[in-house]
């Protein structure tokens, strides 16, 4: 067996807000399961395969952290097969993009925030050779 990622678990600050941006950029992924916590609500979502465990933080004032600076998750990747539509029903529903450059010749990369102020990436692969799926050489 190859490993996989099964799931990573994320906490938000409102998961409603991370579920709409998630199915508004990949309708496919589905709610699992969602539930109530000592405290705090919490939900899965994606596929048979593999989700994203979703938390919802205590709510408190603020969050210091500052992103690809301190500890904590900077973006999170979702491959899809078709990046076109993706960008284009989350530029729809009003969500921002981190227009930062991401030219490559074998994958399409786009980074947008969702309302948590998470960063989420989204690729397309142009090859199914792994040596140039996997080329960081430029």
């Amino acid at each position: 067996m190859t490993p996989y990622v099964e799931h990573a678990n994320i906490t938000v600050g409102n998961i409603d807000l991370t579920v709409e941006f998630i199915q508004t950029a990949l309708p496919s992924f589905a709610i699992r399961h969602c539930g109530q916590g000592d405290g705090y609500r919490w939900c899965h979502i994606g596929t048979e395969l593999s989700y994203l465990a979703l938390q919802e933080v205590v709510e408190r004032e603020s969050v210091d952290r500052t992103p690809y600076r301190d500890s904590g998750i900077n973006h999170i990747g979702l491959v899809t097969d078709d990046i076109d539509s993706v960008k284009a029903r989350l530029l729809a529903a009003g969500y921002t993009e981190n227009e930062m450059e991401t030219s490559h010749p074998w994958r399409k990369r786009i980074y947008f925030w969702d309302p948590n102020r998470i960063e989420w990436e989204f690729i397309e692969y142009l090859s199914q050779d792994d040596s140039q799926r996997n080329d960081y050489s430029i």
